[in-house]
C-alpha cells in the first residue's frame, strides 16, 4: 500500500532525546511487544498518536526516561500501517504509517496532552492482558 497521498505534518513518539536533523530508523524494539524488533520505522499525522506512543515508550524505558514527540519527514516511501489499516479499523482513521526509510528530526513538539495515569494504566492494561503469544502476530 502506498500513502503519497498523506502529506502531514508528521509525528513520532519516542523517549529519545533528539535534536533537529537527528534522524530515527527502524531496528528498534516495539513499544507494544517489547520482544520483537521492529523493521519498519512509525509515525502518525496525528500529534495525540504520538503522544500515546511516547508514553507506552515511556513504561518501557528502564532509566525513566521522558516521553517525547517530534515533529518529522519520512527521507523515503512510506505505506499505511498494517497493524492497524484495515486489521484493527476500516481504511487508516489513525491516520498511521510506516516506512523502512528514516525519518528526519524536524522539531520537538512540547504542547502535546499527556495521558492521565488512570488513562495509561487501561492502555497498559489493554496491551498485556492476554499472554503474548495470544496478542496477536505484529506485521513486521
Amino acid at each position: 500500500m502506498n500513502a503519497a497521498h498523506e502529506t502531514g505534518p508528521f509525528f513520532h513518539g519516542t523517549t529519545a532525546d533528539l535534536e533537529p536533523g537527528d534522524s530515527l530508523s527502524a531496528g528498534f524494539r516495539s513499544n507494544y511487544r517489547p520482544d520483537v524488533v521492529m523493521n519498519h520505522i512509525y509515525f502518525t499525522a496525528l500529534r495525540d498518536g504520538a503522544g500515546l506512543a511516547a508514553e507506552l515508550a515511556a513504561e518501557l524505558a528502564p532509566d525513566e526516561r521522558a516521553p517525547r514527540v517530534y515533529r518529522v519527514e519520512p527521507t523515503g516511501a512510506f505505506e499505511d500501517d498494517p497493524n492497524v489499516t484495515d486489521k484493527k479499523f476500516p481504511g487508516n482513521p489513525t491516520r498511521s504509517y510506516r516506512s523502512t526509510s528514516p525519518l528526519r528530526v524536524v522539531e520537538e513538539i512540547t504542547d502535546w496532552p499527556r495521558l492521565a495515569p488512570e488513562a495509561l494504566q487501561v492502555w497498559r492494561e489493554r496491551l498485556t492482558a492476554r499472554p503474548p503469544e495470544e496478542r496477536g502476530e505484529i506485521l513486521n
